[in-house]
């Protein structure tokens, strides 16, 4: 009998532990009951799940505006951003119950921090072989990148500044060096950080000392001040890529100067749109799929930062989302 069936007969299929934010500031492991799987459906037992730090920090601290609470609504969340709330996008399981296709098969799901779920068949997508489920917690932030990606717009040959070594900007300064023929730098005001991007093969700018112009600036950083320095070093007729979300927190950023002359745009990306360019041919399916193709490559492990036990999330959660140590963070159940 094979590990996954072995599994199978000791999972209780009627309840499942999940974490919660109850309130700003203060998260908690809840039981809650699981119904009987349906047709259609398939039930998963998580192996790993992801924190993404920037975003799951935002709906911790209470901190996402009310204009946004529709749009910012995760597939499987449950609970509203009033709190409680369950919250996560990025979880890795074998699915143990379902379509006979899929039985025992590695799946990646858009679904909170919880140890057993239930949902239709179509959410779910098979691993590739090459991807082990531990690197797959990281499908959201890549599916994110590629994204950025495509607004970009990024062509060989282009001198690209990527702002912000955190996870997303990490792993849209590995795509566009992937580009033939661009030049791409990472800028932080962490040197410490100058290591993971050596890893990826990344050449890293410390912030202050970026010189010269580009044809393309990401900014991927949450920082105004990086937004700034972008369009300060945006060449003629550049594109200036802004894909932080700041929350309810104000940037202030001056137009004026040479941002006409220069011909200069500025737009914004959000993975939750795929860009119009793309819409014929693309879906949120095919988009995820390529994703998870693109994380099979071993160097990209170096972005998990650290592993915390399910049993240990409660206490270790708020530690996760403060630390600016943190890229992705694996959950590990």
């Amino acid at each position: 009998m094979s590990k996954g069936l072995s599994q199978r007969t000791v999972t209780n299929r009627s309840e499942a532990q999940a974490l919660w934010v109850a309130e700003a500031g203060r998260c908690e492991l809840r039981r809650q009951p699981l119904e009987p799987v349906q047709k259609g459906e398939v039930f998963v037992r998580t192996l790993f799940s992801g924190v993404s730090r920037g975003t799951e920090n935002l709906v911790f601290q209470g901190k996402i505006p009310q204009s946004e609470w529709e749009r910012m609504r995760g597939p499987n969340m449950e609970g509203s951003f009033t709190f409680p709330i369950k919250y996560g996008y990025a979880s890795v399981g074998v699915v143990e119950e379902g379509p006979a296709g899929l039985i025992d098969k590695t799946v990646f799901c858009l679904y909170p921090h919880q140890n057993f779920y239930i949902v239709p068949h179509e959410n779910v997508i098979v691993l590739p072989d090459l991807l082990p489920a531990r690197r797959a917690v990281l499908a959201a932030n890549m599916e994110t990148a590629l994204n950025i990606i495509w607004d970009a717009g990024i062509l060989p040959g282009d001198r690209v500044a990527v702002y912000g070594a955190g996870v997303v900007g990490l792993l849209v300064a590995f795509l566009a060096t992937r580009i033939c023929g661009t030049e791409t730098s990472i800028i932080d005001r962490d040197r410490q950080k100058e290591a993971r991007a050596s890893d990826l093969g990344l050449a890293f700018v410390e912030a202050g000392s970026l010189e010269g112009e580009f044809d393309i600036l990401i900014n991927a950083s949450g920082s105004g001040e990086a937004l700034a320095d972008a369009l300060d070093h945006a060449g003629q007729e550049a594109r200036i890529v802004e894909a932080s979300w700041y929350g309810s927190r104000l940037v202030e950023l001056s137009l004026g100067q040479s941002f006409h002359s220069r011909r200069l745009q500025l737009i914004s990306s959000q993975v939750g749109s795929i860009p119009p360019a793309r819409r014929a041919r693309w879906n949120y399916s095919r988009r995820l799929a390529k994703a998870l193709e693109l994380l099979c490559d071993v160097r990209l492990d170096h972005l998990i930062s650290g592993e915390t036990a399910f049993s240990d999330l409660e206490g270790a959660y708020p530690r996760i989302l403060s630390s600016d140590e943190t890229l992705c963070h694996r959950i590990r159940y």
